[in-house]
């Protein structure tokens, strides 16, 4: 069923709704004392790279913790390339008391010194770790510390216009055979010209997800690379066929638009983070299907998400984990964060909430969570990914090399960068 016709609905966020960018600013004093605010609560400064209307979805949910409770006040200040504006921060002062930190960063950053351990406060308040998603958890877990809680947790699900497969008399495709089939019936080209693609295929940081799909995998036991695999080579073949011989994307097409939201991608791999954006356009009708299996019937998508961190010198840290503590462990503030914005809580007894159960809207991002996995822990891993795998893969879709000479580059590069962090 697409979410336009669902019954069960949930509340829209304007589509204009935004905010600016704040000014930059920064708390000082001794770890834990914090500032004044001038209303009796003390400042709690905090980071993050959401912006726009997601950054209006995180204001409210930080008001509400504001009005839970009169000893901390909550600023977010959105930033770009947060991570490493922290790392300047700590260097030179300036750090914020608290993080929305990408999970796939801890063990960079946490071996670089730049995460607070949490252990000692979680023990302290009895915190139920068993209350999280244990992958999703265990992304903020370095050499058997732990930097952080879980907020939210995602997977790439298949996103499709319900209208533009109706209209060709489809049905959504749950096999890669099918995705090529149906993507190629969707596509419309003018002139020889594209002007709607079938598919978007757009973004090969999803590499892995669709290796695991082929049956393949990312990391040996060993800890080096094993993507450079009759498997990796499958997907590569299979980007091939879709860009090349069924012709259902080109590269840069639609770049610097949602595609999907203006109806010129008819299928595109996305995640519960888009669900009110899509949901405020009224002539958007779309559905959702678990990620589409591979030619064994694999079965795999990546498992990603937002924790809470709180940085090495932070002014205020009991402020901070009071607010971590809020937003993490208690049910109700993970369902009200989804109802804000769509994202899943990583709290487990907040997903276990009607808002999901009795929602038909997340049937297939529930059924891609029963598979779904979180990259690698290894030390390096994600600057391996970001630095020696990605350009490779790039550079093979732009046509400048072959498959085998991109994984076998990616191979090289990938292992030297995880040497350089064990």
């Amino acid at each position: 069923m697409s979410r336009k016709t669902a019954t069960s609905r949930f509340v829209k966020i304007s589509a204009t709704l935004a905010v600016g960018a704040l000014a930059l600013t920064a708390c000082s004093g001794a770890s834990g004392s914090g500032t004044e605010d001038g209303e009796g609560g003390q400042a709690v400064t905090f980071w993050g790279n959401w912006t726009g209307e997601q950054a209006t979805q995180i204001e409210t949910q930080v008001e509400a913790f504001n009005a839970s409770q009169d000893d901390y006040v909550v600023t977010y200040q959105p930033q770009e390339e947060v991570e490493a504006k922290l790392l300047t921060a700590i260097a030179g002062g300036g750090v914020p008391d608290v993080v929305l930190w990408d999970r796939f960063q801890t063990s960079v950053y946490a071996s670089r010194g730049a995460l607070m351990p949490l252990d000692d406060l979680i023990a302290e308040d009895g915190v139920d770790t068993s209350l999280f998603y244990e992958a999703a958890l265990n992304e903020l877990v370095y050499d058997g510390t732990t930097y952080g809680l879980p907020l939210t947790v995602d997977n790439r699900s298949l996103f499709y216009n319900a209208e533009l497969l109706a209209e060709a008399g489809l049905e959504p495709p749950t096999t890669w055979d099918e995705l090529g089939e149906v993507a190629e019936a969707l596509t419309v080209r003018e002139g020889g010209s594209l002007v709607r693609s079938g598919f978007a295929l757009n973004d090969v940081g999803l590499f892995s997800m669709w290796l695991g799909q082929a049956g393949g995998r990312m990391v040996s036991e060993d800890g080096t690379a094993a993507f450079n695999s009759p498997e990796g080579l499958a997907v590569l073949e299979e980007w091939e066929e879709l860009m090349h011989d069924r012709g259902v994307y080109e590269l840069g097409f639609a770049e610097g638009t949602d595609g999907f939201a203006e109806g010129t991608v008819a299928m595109a791999y996305n995640g519960p983070w888009t669900l009110a954006t899509y949901d405020a356009i009224e002539d958007l009708d779309y559905g959702i299907v678990a990620a589409p299996a591979g030619p064994d019937g694999d079965r795999a998508s990546g498992l990603g998400g937002f924790g809470l961190i709180i940085p090495e010198g932070a002014p205020n840290v009991e402020g901070a984990w009071e607010f971590i503590r809020w937003w993490t462990t208690e049910a109700s503030n993970g369902v009200a964060f989804a109802e804000l914005s769509g994202n899943m809580p990583a709290n487990l007894e907040a997903a276990e909430d009607p808002f999901f159960t009795e929602n038909e809207d997340y049937a297939a991002l529930l059924e891609t969570m029963e598979f779904a996995t979180a990259r690698p822990t290894v030390p390096g891993y994600s600057d391996a990914e970001v630095q020696g795998l990605i350009p490779e893969l790039q550079r093979f879709m732009a046509g400048e090399i072959s498959a085998q000479e991109a994984l076998d580059n990616a191979e090289e590069s990938f292992n030297r960068i995880l040497a350089e962090n064990s």
